[in-house]
């Protein structure tokens, strides 16, 4: 049978000097949904600004790669300007894959130039996480290329996370020929197939 309540039950009037004061009551029921119903928004709002953090991009400081010739065509002759070039330009395309990727944003680097320049990044036993930080970076990558001839070549990334200083990620490719292609295409599959890869 459906319990038809009397509105006695919320609501009474109190004789106050002489006056009559109606006073409304909140029953416990609606007061215990409105707690829950706070209580709900609340972890709503706590998972949207969860969810929008983590979607969020990454900033993340993205050095030059460093050349290393064990080759030792080197020594013989000279470096060649086009290998410090292709440099160059593989840490330009590196930077500009992870910004248009929409998961990372490349922060400047021009702030700290000068450190930069005096620091050998591979063996600094993560000098690099402590430079990223400084620019307000979350996350650091460094390269190398290492030349074994002409013809075999391998191209190395190392993200590293700046509060733990600890590597997230190492990965390596070979490629064959010592070429603007094939150096692009070095970067592009390990920016495709190893930082991006879900």
């Amino acid at each position: 049978m459906l319990a038809v309540r009397s509105r006695a039950e919320f609501n009474s009037d109190k004789l106050v000097g002489g006056n009559a004061v109606h006073i409304t009551k909140t029953p416990a029921a609606i007061r215990g949904w409105t707690s829950v119903l706070a209580l709900a928004v609340f972890w709503f709002a706590v998972l949207v600004s969860a969810a929008a953090k983590a979607d969020a991009p990454v900033r993340t400081a993205v050095f030059d790669f460093e050349f290393i010739d064990t080759s030792h065509e080197g020594e013989m002759f000279g470096a060649r300007e086009d290998e410090a070039d292709r440099l160059v330009m593989i840490s330009e395309l590196l930077r500009k894959l992870l910004q248009e990727s929409g998961r990372y944003e490349v922060v400047d680097l021009a702030p700290a130039a000068d450190e930069i320049k005096s620091t050998l990044f591979r063996g600094c036993n993560g000098c690099d996480a402590k430079i990223a930080g400084g620019l307000g970076a979350q996350k650091a990558i460094t390269g190398t290329v290492q030349k074994v001839s002409n013809l075999i070549l391998n191209i190395n990334l190392y993200v590293r996370d700046v509060e733990t200083r600890e590597l997230d990620q190492v990965m390596s490719v070979d490629i064959r020929g010592n070429t603007d292609k094939s150096w692009s295409r070095g970067v592009s599959w390990l920016v495709r197939n190893r930082i991006l890869k879900p």
